[in-house]
């Protein structure tokens, strides 16, 4: 299995140099050893001190003593202590797990989060939870094991054995999307037995005594004791695979050694404390930094220590900063993994800016496809047109109760029986939501991939979806009596935000697409992090409210929750297909339409504002829906050619009989119960995301 190409470099010919006569490698590492343990001495003691009960460092230092510190002694060895040992035990844990990960695969982003093990042995733990199984420990991290290992092999295998860090990263957050769809949806549809498990899904220290961290020890020391061994062969495949076989090195039989040990203690990680997010990315990321300054320190046997140390620091830092900024009191019920999301989230934008950025072009050449039905385009659109209308005709008709066309026309003309009307009022606002928020997602994507000129751009893999999401769910929590238009308002305004952030860092790469999307995942994260902060952080127990807009679900809907969707929809999709010719030019090139007079700068700025309302106000209207701006746009593509004029109506028709169809699944295949809208979008996009990455990789 080849996991990488992109080859190990040597430091830059401008990195720093030793000068001579510094001091020989093992003293450099000696130092830097020791200034990471006198960093985690008294991090660990802030660690302790930290807590909602009175024991304060004195009282740490009377019980290190021997004193008798009493109830205060019970508290440091009940409830913080464990809390401690968890964060060391998990922090190593995952740091070593994420620079084995970064060497075999010879990719700097490379971490259990970006290869979706976490994801995968989080959803097998959701889903074993929900089933009601009680495992002993060891059998949770066999559960976890099995879904880790399945979700990084998915990983691998879908985005081929030669890639770069942009697809990677888009290859891992397309099956992370799925699974956390997934498990998602299993948090909704058992409330009951999953009550509890939001927080956790983060990743949280709390422990109930040291029961289950003296069984993740031995794993981690075990993994730890392996990788070790293996340090040699790691330090010669840094060479490239050829060159380590050349050396003698089975390389193939390492890195299957390397990825089952990496998922194995990630996974009695997420066991013990949930999935601790983006620690596997950014402690090994801040160590080799340190590497051209260090000699020595490239040779694995030296890098994965300090790695684990470095995890140590990240989840120890992560937690005492969360206590002192937010209160003891406060901090209980904001997991911790929530920190080090936002550190991963913000680390991944930093890389994004560091990177060169690609060309375009390759980007670009996605969009130029040739329709199978260029020579009747009128046709192809009357046919999807019709297929919409059966869809919402069924969709209407179809659910706990099926209904007849009779029913439907005696509704219209208000005479109808009291049930019939009672469920028609309820189920037609909801397949309304579905088709306008499709269309609205489908119009914005199109917008957006052709003023980028990037054909993997979607309004919820840029970063735009999870603004509105932030600004959505900051009104439902801390106002829950807010109207419906402050809602919205307050949607549309996060995705301006979070738009305007996407695009000015970008832009300075001309819309790059390395850039773009690497900038735009790393807002999603940041987004995704906040939203869970200010779910427990005000009312953990009933997470089901916000989580409706995370999973995308038009349950409840009102023709009142319609009314703004539809405003946008009048106003802006229009609009966008009125400059379907500006379309057509802005997504040829930077050259030609400056050359043929257009006003790029505003023309571009227009179209993405567009775009942006016709997310905000779909997101406020049914929430995260996945794919729906890559598919549709895409589909279109196929049917009809790059030709707006057609386009954009079609992705329109598509992209809401996408969401109507995900809609009536989630409400017939499981009824009573429901399936969010935005799990069947994903289940969709996420096979089709993948096949289009490798289709637009690059030559």
């Amino acid at each position: 299995m080849a996991i990488g190409t992109l080859a190990e470099r040597p430091a830059p010919a401008g990195a720093p140099r030793a000068p001579a006569g510094a001091r020989p490698p093992s003293r450099r590492l000696a130092a830097l050893t020791g200034a990471l343990l006198l960093v985690l001495v008294p991090l660990s003691a802030v660690h302790l001190a930290q807590g909602t009960a009175a024991v304060g460092l004195g009282d740490l230092v009377a019980w290190l003593l021997g004193d008798d510190a009493g109830a205060e002694a019970a508290v440091v060895v009940e409830s913080r202590f464990p809390r401690l040992a968890a964060g060391l035990a998990v922090g190593a844990a995952l740091g070593a797990v994420g620079c084995v990960l970064q060497s075999v695969s010879r990719n700097p982003v490379a971490s259990p989060d970006v290869l979706a093990v976490n994801s995968g042995a989080h959803l097998a733990l959701v889903g074993a939870a929900v089933s009601g199984l009680s495992l002993p420990f060891f059998g949770d991290v066999a559960v976890a094991f099995a879904g880790g290992l399945v979700a990084a092999a998915l990983v691998l295998v879908l985005t081929g054995s030669e890639y770069g860090t942009m697809r990677l990263i888009l290859g891992g957050t397309a099956v992370s999307l799925l699974l956390g769809s997934l498990t998602t949806s299993l948090l909704i549809l058992a409330p009951v037995e999953s009550t509890g498990l939001y927080a956790w899904a983060s990743g949280s220290l709390s422990q109930n005594g040291l029961g289950t961290v003296r069984l993740v020890v031995p794993v981690v020391l075990a993994g730890l004791a392996v990788l070790l061994l293996l340090g040699r062969r790691l330090d010669l495949m840094a060479l490239g695979d050829d060159e380590a076989r050349a050396l003698g090195v089975p390389v193939r039989r390492t890195q299957v050694t390397v990825l089952l040990v990496t998922v194995l203690m990630s996974a009695a990680a997420v066991a013990a404390t949930g999935p601790i997010g983006f620690v596997g990315l950014a402690a090994p990321a801040l160590i080799r930094l340190l590497v051209p300054y260090v000699p020595g320190l490239h040779r694995h046997r030296a890098l994965v220590p300090l790695s684990a140390l470095m995890g140590v620091t990240v989840v120890l830092g992560a937690d005492v900063a969360l206590r002192a900024v937010m209160g003891a009191q406060n901090a209980v019920r904001v997991p911790t993994g929530v920190v080090t999301s936002l550190l991963g989230g913000l680390l991944m934008v930093a890389l994004a800016l560091r990177l060169r950025a690609t060309s375009t072009h390759g980007a670009a050449r996605g969009l130029e496809v040739r329709g199978v039905g260029t020579a009747r385009r009128g046709v192809l659109a009357a046919t999807v047109g019709a297929v919409l209308v059966a869809a919402v005709v069924a969709a209407v008709l179809v659910g706990d109760r099926t209904l007849l066309l009779g029913d439907l026309g005696l509704w219209a003309r208000g005479e109808a029986g009291q049930l019939v009307g009672i469920v028609l009022d309820t189920r037609v606002p909801r397949v309304v939501a579905a088709l306008l928020a499709g269309a609205a997602l489908a119009v914005a994507g199109t917008a957006i991939q052709a003023v980028t000129r990037n054909a993997l751009a979607d309004p919820a893999i840029i970063g735009v979806s999870g603004g509105a999401s932030l600004g959505a769910v900051l009104v439902v929590t801390l106002t829950p009596l807010a109207g419906f238009w402050a809602v919205t308002g307050s949607a549309g305004a996060g995705a301006v935000a979070a738009a305007a952030v996407v695009f000015a860092l970008s832009a300075r790469g001309g819309f790059a697409s390395d850039r773009l999307v690497l900038v735009g995942v790393g807002l999603s994260h940041v987004t995704t992090a906040l939203v869970t902060t200010l779910i427990v952080a005000t009312d953990p127990f009933n997470a089901t409210k916000a989580l409706t807009w995370l999973s995308g679900s038009t349950y409840g809907r009102s023709y009142e929750h319609l009314l703004p969707l539809g405003v946008a929809c009048l106003v802006f999709l229009p609009l966008t297909w009125a400059a379907h010719r500006h379309l057509d030019l802005l997504s040829l090139d930077e050259d030609t339409p400056r050359v043929l007079g257009l006003n790029v700068p505003r023309t571009r700025l227009l179209l993405l504002g567009c775009g942006v309302a016709l997310t905000g106000t779909a997101v406020a209207a049914i929430g995260m829906i996945g794919f729906v701006g890559l598919v549709a746009p895409h589909a279109a593509r196929t049917l009809l050619g790059r030709r707006h004029r057609w386009v954009v109506p079609v992705a329109a028709l598509l992209g809401g009989l996408l969401v109507v169809l995900a809609d009536l699944l989630g409400r017939t295949v499981i009824a009573p119960d429901q399936l969010p809208a935005g799990l069947l979008t994903a289940v969709i996009g996420t096979p089709y995301f993948l096949w289009l990455l490798h289709r637009t990789r690059a030559s």
